[in-house]
């Protein structure tokens, strides 16, 4: 199964439209999709390697757009959704130094978030919902997301094919680590906010 969902990923990396698709991953993940773009980052570059910057810059965008989404969401939704919950259970106060403590060290936590698994729309909605500076953000996210995707793309770019070979060999045991990570970025949500 996992075998065939690849094939039909690379397959699906060469169309024309996968672009668009890359695109809409790249926004989705930043403001409220789990899964990251690099499924489709990688096979679109092992695919073709030569619009590997391409590649890089469509999620790059894409994904500090969606942060923008994600923003807004914490910027504009918070106080509707979350602030009557927090303050039934008398946690608004608390809120209130998160949000201090979080503005302080904002621009550092939006660049480490937006270059590891820890899902990076948590990160963009807490940024909205606390204030970050919009400007510090959009820098911030710049900076991480653009260092992320250009170095996963150069490294695909300049290990091509025996790359390509090596996941396609051990295609098991990463797709198992992804799913680690993944659910560890998750799990780090929980304990560590």
């Amino acid at each position: 199964m996992l075998r065939a969902l690849y094939d039909r990923t690379m397959a699906f990396a060469a169309h024309r439209n996968a672009s668009w698709a890359l695109a809409g991953v790249s926004f989705a993940e930043s403001s409220f999709f789990p899964i990251p773009p690099d499924i489709l980052l990688i096979p679109m570059v092992l695919a073709k390697r030569a619009k590997a910057w391409f590649y890089a810059s469509i999620c790059t965008i894409a994904s500090v757009a969606g942060g923008l989404a994600g923003w807004v969401i914490g910027a504009f939704l918070f106080e509707a959704v979350a602030e009557p919950i927090l303050q039934v259970y008398g946690y608004a106060h608390e809120f209130e130094d998160f949000a201090e403590r979080y503005n302080e060290y904002g621009a550092w936590i939006v660049f480490f978030a937006g270059l590891t698994p820890f899902p990076y729309k948590v990160i963009t909605i807490a940024s909205g919902a606390t204030g970050l500076s919009l400007p510090v953000f959009i820098i911030a996210s710049l900076l991480s997301r653009g260092l992320r995707f250009f170095a996963v793309s150069a490294l695909l770019w300049w290990l091509g094919p025996p790359i390509r070979d090596f996941i396609e060999r051990w295609l098991g045991l990463l797709f198992t680590l992804f799913v680690i990570a993944l659910f560890g970025g998750f799990v780090a949500i929980r304990y560590l906010l």
